[in-house]
């Protein structure tokens, strides 16, 4: 009889884990129907909001002044629809957990802000700099810039990067907080823009009649703009010409800026040279003195690195107190 106690015992120790397992779950089943009503209220309501929020960036779009991608109309549109999306998940959150309060999510906001703005602080950095960027719109989509060490057309500029295609094809991505905050050229800012080359001629030239010849060139080139008018200055006095600095405008873009480079360079060329006017190029003289030879020369009439005066010390070899070998 004990025996029989003893098993029984076993066998309620042994049912009891499962009988708790089930029930477990079936209270977490019966937790989740009655929670689908919820879900489905939450769900809806989240889905009322998203297509308010589109609405509303839709509106904005098209109230505001520009066109309808204009910057400060998206940058509006986005802050508006953003705004409504999180107001509907804050109601969406209320609705299936009524415990929670406005009070209790925004408590919670303060917390998790802070840790969430420290481990996401590049991000807002890029988000706001991409925000002031389209608001006060130092340049735009189609722009050509320069931004630390690349140069390109602007494709679009959004809210974390900007996207710059390179003139040999490539696509840049540059982080918003550095174009903000670090110094960036504007090519396209203005309609025209001023090129210039350095261009050398022989000392025995005629500098004016040199001038006279750049200038009529110029003149003569197609795209090189009229006002501005191209100038020619005297700019160096170098080793071995007089350098002269050719500047003219052209329209700013990049293409033409390069192409009218090129057809600027070759006639200059062309016509200094048929002209007869010298472009010399650096040369260097080496002298050599061996001070052992006899025909070493008389280094009174010589200033390459003698020693200076009438009766300078003769060559190794005319030297009397010096033994020959």
């Amino acid at each position: 009889m004990l025996l029989q106690s003893a098993d029984t015992t076993t066998g309620l120790s042994d049912i009891a884990p499962a009988d708790q397992a089930v029930s477990t779950l079936t209270n977490m089943a019966n937790g989740f129907f009655e929670a689908l009503p919820k879900l489905g209220i939450a769900l809806v309501i989240f889905v009322v909001f998203w297509l308010i929020g589109k609405g509303i960036r839709s509106v904005i779009h098209r109230v505001t002044p520009g066109p309808k991608d204009s910057n400060i109309g998206i940058v509006l549109g986005r802050l508006a629809y953003t705004g409504v999306l999180l107001i509907g998940v804050f109601i969406a959150i209320a609705v299936i957990f009524p415990a929670v309060t406005a009070g209790t999510l925004i408590s919670g906001l303060g917390i998790g802000g802070i840790a969430i703005g420290f481990a996401f602080q590049d991000i807002f950095q890029n988000l706001l700099a991409g925000i002031l960027l389209l608001l006060r719109e130092p340049f735009r989509s189609g722009d050509e810039i320069t931004s630390g060490e690349y140069t390109g057309t602007v494709e679009s500029i959004e809210t974390r990067a900007t996207f710059i295609r390179t003139y040999d094809g490539k696509r840049v991505i540059i982080p918003n907080s550095k174009i903000y905050t670090e110094p960036v050229t504007v090519i396209t800012a203005y309609d025209m823009v001023r090129s210039e080359y350095d261009v050398g001629i022989g000392y025995g030239d005629d500098i004016e009649r040199a001038k006279g010849i750049i200038m009529e060139t110029m003149n003569g080139i197609e795209g090189v703009l009229e006002d501005p008018a191209p100038d020619v200055l005297t700019w160096t006095l170098g080793e071995s010409s007089v350098n002269l600095r050719v500047r003219w405008w052209t329209d700013a873009r990049r293409s033409n800026v390069v192409k009218l480079r090129d057809e600027v360079l070759r006639k200059l060329n062309d016509t200094l040279a048929g002209a007869g006017v010298d472009l010399p190029f650096p040369t260097q003289v080496i002298l050599f003195h061996d001070q052992t030879e006899q025909t070493d020369g008389d280094r009174t009439k010589q200033r390459e690195g003698w020693p200076a005066g009438d009766h300078p010390p003769k060559p190794r070899a005319q030297r009397a107190d010096v033994a020959t070998e």
